[in-house]
């Protein structure tokens, strides 16, 4: 067991010897040993020895290396006493022995002579804490975050209450004229705009079934905007069975747009032309008369 204990170095150092009361020193204690041993490094509570207080203890660091493992541990030492301590040789477990250290002495002294006539007073002067800015920072981002939270959630609130309440239709002033008075006051701004003439053929025949299609759903219920030319033919055909010639010039009229618009077709001033008054006989031949209104209004009931 001697030769055991003779391959570990025990090593015990203060980083000062004598300290002012109240300050700190630190206390390195470590073990080296071969690896294969088994070292337990010393265990302490709250004190070293009575009247020296370990403020601060790392966590012990173990180091191998060249088959020799290290202990490592650092305790941070005060005490408010005025005394010159001996600090007996720290014992190390070592395999069901014990090892030690070389004892230490710790001087803490008192820097001024104390007048015991005088009232008791701090060791040290009161010192002021230092101004912590990012703690400040910190606070006045919380509290814009907060404010904002607050505004935000104030604001969703209102949105989601008045969404939540029944919207106003508003009702186009087109809407509340007939169908075919608003499809030939449009056609009449067309033809007098005459930008077809001007080169423009793809707008002009946009424009032309623009008003066609919007005319189509007002007049006959059918949502033409949201169709294909065919799906509002084959839509509007059950309604226009005794008007054959009329449907089928609609048909070639909507077929020619569809050309221009999505094949770059180039039209002659006749096709445009027809166009035109395709879509003036077609809104004037299908406008509803007094008779057809009151069949309308009788079947509706």
């Amino acid at each position: 067991m001697l030769n055991l204990l003779l391959a570990i170095v025990i090593s015990a150092q203060l980083d000062s010897t004598t300290v002012m009361i109240g300050d700190q020193t630190n206390l390195h204690i470590e073990a080296t040993y071969p690896e294969g041993q088994r070292v337990e490094m010393p265990v302490y509570g709250d004190y070293l020895i009575p009247g020296i207080e370990i403020v601060k203890r790392s966590k012990v660091d173990t180091v191998k290396k060249n088959g020799q493992t290290t202990l490592k541990q650092d305790l941070m030492l005060t005490s408010f006493m005025d005394s010159l301590f001996y600090v007996a040789p720290i014992a190390f477990a070592a395999d069901g022995d014990t090892a030690y250290s070389e004892p230490l002495t710790l001087n803490f002294i008192q820097p001024f002579e104390i007048d015991t006539a005088l009232a008791i007073t701090d060791i040290k002067d009161i010192q002021k804490a230092p101004i912590w800015i990012w703690g400040i920072v910190r606070w006045i981002l919380l509290g814009i975050l907060i404010a904002a939270l607050a505004v935000g959630g104030y604001f969703g609130w209102k949105w989601l209450k008045n969404r939540q309440k029944p919207q106003a239709v508003k009702i186009e002033p087109e809407l509340l004229r007939p169908a075919e008075e608003v499809a030939l006051e449009k056609l009449d701004v067309i033809r007098q705009d005459k930008i077809w003439q001007e080169g423009r053929t793809k707008q002009y025949h946009t424009e032309l079934t623009d008003v066609i299609r919007e005319y189509i759903g007002r007049r006959f219920m059918i949502q033409s905007s949201e169709k294909t030319s065919d799906e509002t033919l084959r839509a509007l055909q059950p309604v226009m069975t005794e008007q054959k010639d009329l449907f089928q010039s609609l048909r070639q009229m909507l077929q020619l747009a569809d050309l221009v618009k999505f094949a770059k077709w180039t039209t002659t001033p006749d096709e445009n032309e027809r166009s035109l008054r395709t879509a003036y006989d077609f809104v004037k031949e299908t406008t509803p008369t007094e008779e057809t209104v009151e069949e309308e209004v009788k079947v509706e009931s």
